[in-house]
């Protein structure tokens, strides 16, 4: 045998002490089958973006376990008890459920405390988790979205999961002069001003060849890897979906926008944007993909069929016409025979969509509310708000969840509601409203 250094051994040591301690306040530690013969539910407590399929590190394991729940320890500082309690009545959790929680182990006692704190006894650990990947279940696309650490990696030279194939370029996205990324940024991160991608009257995307100019004078081709981040994780997401569409290749999310960079504890970058060298050519036609956008026409055949759907991303007082949701937008009501695909409290707020912490609620949650008001993977499936930003962002996590023919509707509401012969409706109503 060989011989173990006292340093070692008290390593050890303290590891099964903690693995002890964890399996004494965790006595029914269990394995997948055992947890779903009883029918409960695994909870995955790390971090989403491991959760959504990025590795641990370079050659962990990928993905959760099935039918596991993410309910991350990072976020629980920022979750009340209604909002626990909402989250598991909304996952039809029950104190006699079954909870089987797996993740580091430190994660895993804070979670179960405060479960327990909310009258869920069963809680136990997952014994067998991450140990067979062949069962394990990820986004389709996960790279797409993108979390700080492996931006900091591919910074630093290291080896990652998902690397750029050939230059890349990071980028904040905000509306108007980088006031907030003047004050700290990602380093070595550009700035593009939402204006270089969209003009009044109805703040649709410019032409064509203005988005040319305005990627060559970034720097950015075809070929070329762009990561974006930004303070409103919405407008990050505009530039990506309209970069997209003009044919940049590999476009990518930071996932919970600035703050989740903020919140790593990362470097932060004060100070103007660096001298950028342009293109000197984008190296291939614009639109490189055409139908990820959709014109009013394209719309309004969209309404009424059931392999297509025209989906509203404007909260619920929008969608019934109690508010437009914007000063500029004068008229209420919304596009007779859309769906609603969720969006948040208000038309500056996605929390449908988010995490606590501000990053991407799973797919399987978002599938579900869709799939409430008919909105399903295998239709036509085109997006719209009030100007193009909310649908950008839930047409960015379609995307990362592997739906194959998602486009946004960029004239949404704004443009809709400025014909008089379209059709609109208000009111309370649901889902048949648009069959």
């Amino acid at each position: 045998m060989k011989r173990v250094s006292q340093l070692t051994a008290l390593a050890l040591l303290c590891g099964l002490a903690s693995f002890s301690s964890l399996a004494a306040d965790m006595p029914n530690a269990m394995t997948l089958s055992q947890l779903q013969a009883q029918h409960g539910t695994p909870v995955d407590t790390r971090p989403s973006a491991f959760y959504n399929g990025w590795p641990q590190t370079f050659r962990a394991p990928s993905g959760h376990e099935p039918a596991a729940l993410n309910l991350a320890a990072a976020w629980l500082d920022s979750m009340s008890d209604e909002q626990l309690a909402l989250w598991a009545k909304n996952h039809q959790l029950t104190p006699a459920t079954a909870i089987a929680l797996y993740g580091d182990d430190r994660d895993n006692q804070a979670v179960k405390a405060r479960l327990e704190k909310a009258g869920y006894r069963h809680v136990s650990l997952l014994s067998d988790a991450l140990q067979t990947p062949g069962r394990l279940q990820r986004l389709p696309h996960f790279e797409q979205l993108v979390y700080p650490e492996w931006i900091h990696r591919l910074q630093q030279g290291e080896r990652i999961t998902a690397a750029p194939s050939a230059d890349w370029k990071i980028i904040e996205a905000g509306w108007g002069a980088p006031k907030f990324y003047l004050l700290g940024h990602i380093p070595g991160a550009g700035y593009i001003d939402t204006n270089e991608v969209e003009s009044e009257p109805l703040w649709n995307k410019v032409s064509d060849d203005k988005l040319k100019a305005m990627l060559e004078k970034h720097g950015i081709r075809h070929d070329t890897t762009v990561i974006l981040y930004g303070r409103d994780v919405y407008a990050a997401a505009r530039v990506a979906q309209i970069m997209l569409y003009a044919g940049v290749k590999d476009v990518r999310l930071l996932d919970g926008g600035w703050k989740a960079w903020s919140d790593s504890g990362l470097l932060v970058q004060g100070g103007v944007p660096g001298p950028v060298k342009p293109a000197p050519d984008f190296g291939a036609p614009i639109p490189g993909q055409p139908q990820l956008m959709v014109d009013m026409e394209q719309a309004r055949g969209m309404l009424h069929r059931q392999n297509a759907s025209l989906v509203s991303i404007r909260s619920w007082p929008e969608f019934i016409g109690e508010t437009s949701g914007y000063s500029y937008i004068k008229p209420k009501g919304e596009i007779a025979g859309a769906r609603w695909g969720h969006a948040g409290s208000d038309a500056t707020h996605m929390e449908d969509f988010h995490n606590p912490d501000g990053t991407m609620r799973s797919a399987d949650d978002i599938a579900a509310q869709w799939k409430r008001w008919n909105i399903l993977p295998e239709q036509h499936v085109a997006f719209y708000c009030g100007t193009g930003w909310r649908a950008s962002e839930t047409f960015m996590y379609a995307r990362a969840m592997g739906w194959k023919n998602v486009a946004v509707y960029d004239g949404g509401w704004y443009e809709w509601s400025s014909h008089p012969q379209n059709p609109i409706i208000s009111g309370e109503r649901g889902p048949e409203s648009a069959l």
